[in-house]
């Protein structure tokens, strides 16, 4: 038989480090999405600057312009996702498009995201009255985290922010 005895000192002291442990987790998790939230406002790429804030419409608009593309000024659907914990292929696959485009959705895994879509007007090889052209931006916590531009025809089409 095995028999542990702690004293009430001892007890206390670890109870202070686990809590100390603890705090230390969280306030690093919590410095992190703040840093990541301040680094995802503008990334330097070839083109420049790229200002991610999608506070509100006009941001998003804003942000949407950037790339060359004219949208409604309204989007056609706002839906709610949440991104999954455990990327399976198809989330692997989609977050290689957000790789090439300095996004990582990774890093937002468990989180509640709002996802906009607007229809483009001006992509090539489409009239301006064609809806099946869009763009979709991932936002949390008023910024863009990730996004595509895509077709909703059945042999339709998905890649970066950027014109191909």
């Amino acid at each position: 038989m095995f028999v542990l005895s702690f004293s009430k000192k001892k007890i206390r002291a670890v109870s202070v480090v686990l809590l100390l442990v603890i705090f230390s987790g969280v306030c690093t998790a919590v410095s992190r999405v703040q840093l990541k939230k301040l680094n995802a406002q503008t990334v330097e790429n070839k083109s420049g600057a790229i200002n991610f804030k999608a506070e509100n419409n006009q941001e998003r608009l804003k942000f949407i312009s950037q790339f060359g593309w004219e949208v409604d000024s309204e989007p056609v659907e706002v839906n709610e996702v949440i991104i999954p914990q455990e990327f399976d292929d198809v989330y692997n696959n989609y977050n290689e498009i957000q790789l090439m485009q300095n996004c990582d959705l990774r890093d937002y895994s468990g989180e509640r995201v709002k996802r906009w879509t607007y229809i483009i007007r001006n992509y090539p090889g489409y009239s301006e009255k064609d809806t099946c052209v869009r763009i979709n931006l991932l936002v949390f916590e008023g910024m863009v985290i990730g996004g595509d531009v895509s077709s909703t025809e059945l042999s339709g089409f998905m890649h970066t922010f950027r014109k191909e």
